[in-house]
């Protein structure tokens, strides 16, 4: 199994380019890749999916026929190449995206400017929600409402980087990005260091430090804990993995309690209490005195404690209200209303359906459009015009004219590819990019690289683990550093190690 040749996709591939040669950030990799011996690529493959599946990394995927089923998510260990330059342009975007999402909520949850200015409409505001009216007036500590995102990217037929989604609640898969680095590492030793690969280790060092920066007032040691809502939750894996990565406690909602005005964690020794609560668990569970009554996940009168500025919580209650696919299209507009910038990355066009002209031109072009309902999240409820029957797009076009408001249409991109194993074969796979955003009182930090998704059946655009796709380890270049030096240096170990230890 060799990289090269390689049957050049009818999209824009990241390693590979249009003449089937490796464009510039993927020249070392494709030399090293193919200077390997017959079958060695795929005895590696089998060694790391091996090593992941001893490392117990699954998630959970819930049907209405057979419940909840663990699985071991896919992995490819061919990696997907982000040169330097590409990247900090990226990370300048998404900085300054979640700077105008976080000026968003604040602003939604206080004085409503942006309503008041006219620059989006009320209707689409979803304050009759218990969740964001009991939202209304709170203020979070540095006022920082997004604390932890991921934000997904796509590169279109020229290459360029676009958002396409925006998750502000509980964005999941950053443990997949360090296990999935931990394993390439050891799967491809040297050549990950010639490429000079910037590190994603220290993640949980900077999380842990950006929790710790929302303690209450008066508090010198804040003591930090990570909530999940059990071991039956599709990521309960990585909430134990980042607590145990931070060195804090994992607990549920029966093991915190308010007393006293604080919230105090259930101990051996007794009460203790907690200052900083990451939380992996929805709005609507956090608390029965304030959301859902019948919620056995939360902690009754936390809601109450936070107000009070006597426990953060990150991240903060509301951040949902800018998290769905019909905000999303005001995003640009915030840029330019919060901050008086220009985006530095583009949306998708999009298509409100709450709209009567944009919906119409949805109706007429299902076919050549994708639709989308509004709050629903990996990939469901999804119809890619140009792939459905004529009964889904009937019965799609039904259901939006029964509730436009709960849809968009976008067109269908035509997403990036990336060298994919599949079988005993390399083949091009769309890949979309979720990069992790740490946002805190000392400012914004994104993890370089963040979780790639690759769709492993051919032909699809559906990346979700949920549906059937896999991850790749997301390496970003370090240019400052000598390539030069250390390509030197490899070449001068000649082809047998080049064979024996790639």
């Amino acid at each position: 199994m060799q990289l090269l040749p390689y049957p050049c996709p009818d999209a824009f591939d990241e390693l590979i380019d249009e003449r089937g040669e490796p464009r510039p950030v993927a020249v070392e990799l494709a030399r090293r890749l193919t200077a390997l011996p017959p079958d060695e690529l795929e005895r590696r493959q089998k060694a790391a999916e091996y090593t992941l599946f001893e490392s117990g990394i699954t998630f959970s995927v819930y049907s209405e026929n057979d419940g909840s089923t663990e699985r071991i998510i896919p992995f490819d260990v061919i990696p997907r190449i982000i040169s330097g330059t590409d990247w900090d342009a990226l990370e300048e975007g998404l900085c300054q995206r979640i700077a105008a999402l976080n000026a968003f909520v604040e602003d939604i949850y206080h004085d409503q400017k942006i309503i008041k200015d006219g620059v989006i409409p009320a209707k689409f505001i979803e304050l009759n929600q218990p969740t964001w009216a009991a939202c209304r007036g709170i203020r979070p500590p540095g006022g920082v409402w997004c604390h932890i995102s991921g934000i997904d990217m796509v590169r279109d037929r020229d290459g360029t980087f676009c958002v396409l989604e925006d998750n502000l609640r509980c964005p999941s898969g950053v443990s997949y990005v360090l296990e999935n680095r931990s394993v390439l590492k050891q799967t491809f030793p040297r050549v990950f260091d010639a490429l000079n690969v910037r590190s994603v280790d220290d993640y949980p060092e900077h999380l842990l430090k950006m929790l710790q920066s929302l303690r209450p007032g008066g508090v010198d040691q804040p003591r930090v804990v990570v909530m999940t809502p059990g071991i039956y939750n599709s990521a309960y894996f990585e909430h134990a993995y980042l607590a145990q990565q931070m060195g804090v406690p994992l607990v549920e909602g029966s093991d915190l309690v308010v007393h006293g005005g604080y919230v105090h964690m259930r101990t051996t020794a007794g009460l203790s209490r907690v200052d900083v609560i990451y939380r992996r668990i929805d709005d609507a569970f956090m608390d029965p005195k304030v959301f859902r009554p019948d919620s056995a996940l939360g902690v009754p009168g936390i809601m109450e404690v936070y107000k009070k500025g006597r426990v953060a919580l990150a991240n903060a209650p509301g951040t949902g209200i800018a998290d769905n696919k019909v905000i999303y299209a005001f995003v640009p507009d915030m840029i330019r209303y919060y901050l008086n910038e220009e985006p530095k990355l583009r949306n998708v066009e999009t298509f409100l359906c709450a709209v009567d002209s944009q919906r119409q031109h949805v109706l007429e072009n299902l076919a050549n459009l994708v639709v989308k309902p509004a709050h629903e999240a990996g990939g469901k409820g999804i119809v890619i015009g140009p792939h459905a029957t004529k009964e889904q797009l009937a019965k799609v076009a039904e259901e939006i004219k029964a509730d436009p408001d709960n849809w968009i249409g976008q067109p269908v991109l035509s997403l990036s590819t990336v060298p994919t194993i599949c079988g005993n074969a390399i083949e091009p796979r769309h890949v979309d990019l979720r990069p992790y955003i740490l946002l805190g009182p000392d400012g914004c930090k994104v993890i370089p690289g963040g979780l790639t998704r690759v769709a492993l059946r051919k032909g699809t655009l559906i990346v979700n683990s949920s549906q059937g796709g896999g991850t790749k380890d997301t390496w970003v270049l370090d240019e400052a550093r000598k390539h030069e030096q250390n390509a030197s240096q490899s070449q001068t170990q000649g082809s047998a190690d080049e064979g024996g230890d790639a």
